[in-house]
């Protein structure tokens, strides 16, 4: 028997919604291989490019505030092709860039577009329903994980091809078939609670519920530990361990397992385990990887050594970040829209403050990383446990 029609537009959407997830890892990872061409063609540091990196996530933070409210008056549609537009029109810039501060002003244009991305968040919310949700946001998780590890070996390839245009390039191609396949299977149908809402409003309206506020932070503290070991790896494995870019990809092709063993375990977690103890064991898998990270400080700088503790945490990171989203995004399941530019906002910000901080600590990356993912991990632990109380008093 044949799929029904609304089932194969479904699969269709999900294939978009993957597609949207590849083309998130191009301005954060496939150009991560690219970090000493880029310091030698604009005449500057390697940390100056993972600063740019940094500097990425907190403009596109920004642009984040506007595209979620936008969307949930005028349709995710519309603001999905308009954002798509201004990434590629950024990547392009980026790729004909003949200076440092040009080259960064396009990063900053691509980070505008990039914020659409947020619209994922909202289209899981709007097209699917109950655990069909929380499946698809870990395998959507999952997902990125695996593209994120292999994303190194195609920087690589394309950087010894194409040179460091090659992933704004690529970056272009994709966001173009994006835009052609939101046109085709995306209907412009607006929320319905938002539409007298100016943004304001509709971010005093759910910044105002401490339960949406701490899962969402819940989320953006795991995502900064994954995110910090990413916008420094090049410097510790390419500049401090001496790896070619080849050498450094396979390496991260080991990070990517974590991504698998987490997606699969918050798989079996979501069907038998409440959303709290879920939450509970990834964060403790990051402070057991922040614990293991000071503890092997004694042992000889090696890849090993950096690997091990961060595969711990990227386990931990992919199985609470799921539930702590869907949690955060069912208390406006009608502002969805509004919700995930909000959440992502946090996630965004928190990643590019707290790796720019990291990067500061030049010295000693490795103790600062340990450090960090004790303390965001004690952090988030806390607003588990508040948000938790919260919830129970709510229903009693």
């Amino acid at each position: 028997m044949g799929h029904s029609p609304a089932a194969t537009k479904k699969t269709s959407v999900v294939i978009l919604l993957l597609t949207m997830t590849l083309l998130g890892v191009f301005p954060l990872d496939v150009i991560l291989p690219s970090f000493p061409a880029l310091a030698e063609r604009f005449n500057t540091s390697s940390a100056d490019i993972a600063l740019s990196v940094s500097l990425f996530a907190i403009g596109l933070s920004f642009s984040l505030m506007v595209v979620g409210p936008l969307s949930d008056s005028l349709g995710r549609k519309k603001l999905l092709l308009a954002g798509m537009a201004v990434a590629v029109a950024g990547a392009l810039g980026c790729m004909a860039a003949t200076e440092y501060a040009w080259f960064l002003l396009f990063r900053v244009v691509q980070a505008v577009g990039c914020g659409c991305f947020v619209l994922s968040q909202a289209l899981v919310q709007d097209l699917f329903v109950g655990k069909q949700q929380e499946r698809l946001r870990i395998a959507l998780v999952t997902a990125s994980g695996l593209f994120i590890s292999l994303s190194p070996l195609l920087g690589t390839w394309l950087q010894a091809r194409l040179g460091w245009q090659g992933s704004f390039g690529v970056f272009a191609g994709l966001g173009l078939l994006v835009i052609l396949k939101a046109w085709v299977l995306l209907e412009n149908t607006p929320g319905t609670a938002a539409r007298q809402q100016n943004i304001f409003a509709a971010y005093r309206r759910v910044f105002a519920d401490l339960s949406f506020v701490g899962y969402w932070l819940i989320s953006a503290l795991a995502f900064a530990c994954h995110f910090s070991f990413i916008v420094i790896s090049p410097i510790i494995f390419m500049e401090q361990l001496q790896l070619s870019p080849y050498q450094y990809a396979l390496a991260l092709l080991l990070y990517g397992a974590a991504y698998v063993v987490g997606g699969i375990g918050a798989g079996v977690m979501n069907r038998y385990l409440q959303a709290s103890t879920q939450i509970v064991t990834g964060l403790g898998l990051i402070a057991l990887s922040g614990l293991l990270m000071l503890l092997l400080q004694p042992f000889e700088l090696s890849v090993a050594t950096v690997l091990v503790p961060m595969i711990v945490c990227t386990a931990g990171t992919t199985i609470t970040r799921p539930v702590a989203t869907s949690r955060a995004m069912g208390i406006f399941a009608h502002n969805a829209g509004t919700s995930a530019s909000a959440g992502n906002m946090l996630i965004f910000i928190c990643g590019g403050l707290i790796s720019g901080f990291i990067n500061l600590s030049a010295s000693n990356l490795v103790t600062a990383l340990g450090l960090c993912f004790l303390v965001l991990s004690a952090i988030a632990l806390g607003l588990n446990g508040l948000v938790n109380r919260r919830y129970q008093s709510a229903c009693a």
